[in-house]
């Protein structure tokens, strides 16, 4: 998702023309050069105002993904898409909305699956445990979105993209406090909130830190790398 990554138009196409209509020549020439007969023009058909902001979020995504990648500008976006700046602005205001756009398939993705896993789950540990698998597998399988999600890819984009994107893992951490006051309280815990705070502060950390060492290898060094056994011992 280079001033993000999940509405139908009407499709345009090029007109055809009919052929002229074929008429048996009064005299055989064989000395005639046949006429040349155009074939129909084909069908173009373009993107769909919906997909065309999809296909433009995807490339933006894809670019983020190369290690190391500068800043991405509009025009090597719109490059890499074959079209106009000027195109990309007809769906997106700004590279700051692309980012957004990017950043809502994000939130979208992750608390739907926080959302199940909490419906699902009783227990707090069991929920604590997936929470923080499911985070760190989103970002294992879009790199791109990993770079977002840290902030690398927004060093130099408007600033609210950054503070959206903390506010997202302020989401997350407020979710592990309920999951772990859950499993503190189940285990006796005289102090529940007190337990739950620090560790879902301890396990936010972790979660970043995977993430960004992810980044920052040049996507080799997995954010799940030994998850398991880091979370039995943290989230037991």
């Amino acid at each position: 998702m280079s001033d993000t990554p999940q509405s139908p138009g009407a499709t345009e196409a090029a007109a055809v023309q009919d052929l002229p209509e074929e008429r048996p020549p009064a005299v055989a020439d064989t000395d005639a050069a046949p006429e040349a007969v155009t074939p129909p023009a084909r069908t173009r058909k373009r993107p769909k105002p919906g997909e065309r902001r999809v296909q433009i979020l995807q490339t933006l995504a894809t670019m983020l993904e190369q290690p190391g990648a500068e800043r991405i500008t509009t025009a090597a976006l719109a490059a890499r898409l074959s079209v106009s700046e000027a195109a990309l602005y007809r769906h997106f205001a700004s590279k700051a909305q692309m980012f957004e756009g990017l950043i809502e398939f994000i939130e979208s993705s992750v608390f739907t699956l926080v959302n199940q896993i909490v419906e699902r789950e009783s227990g707090g540990a069991e929920q604590t445990q997936r929470i923080v698998a499911v985070l760190l597998q989103f970002g294992e399988k879009n790199p791109g979105m990993t770079r977002v999600m840290v902030g690398d890819a927004l060093v130099f984009e408007h600033e609210r993209l950054t503070a959206r994107m903390n506010l997202f893992f302020d989401r997350v951490e407020s979710q592990l406090r309920q999951s772990l006051r859950l499993a503190a309280e189940a285990a006796g815990s005289a102090t529940p909130t007190v337990d739950a705070q620090a560790l879902a502060s301890a396990l936010t950390a972790l979660t970043v830190g995977r993430l960004q060492r992810y980044a920052r290898s040049g996507f080799k060094r997995l954010p799940t790398e030994h998850l398991d056994l880091a979370l039995r011992r943290l989230a037991a």
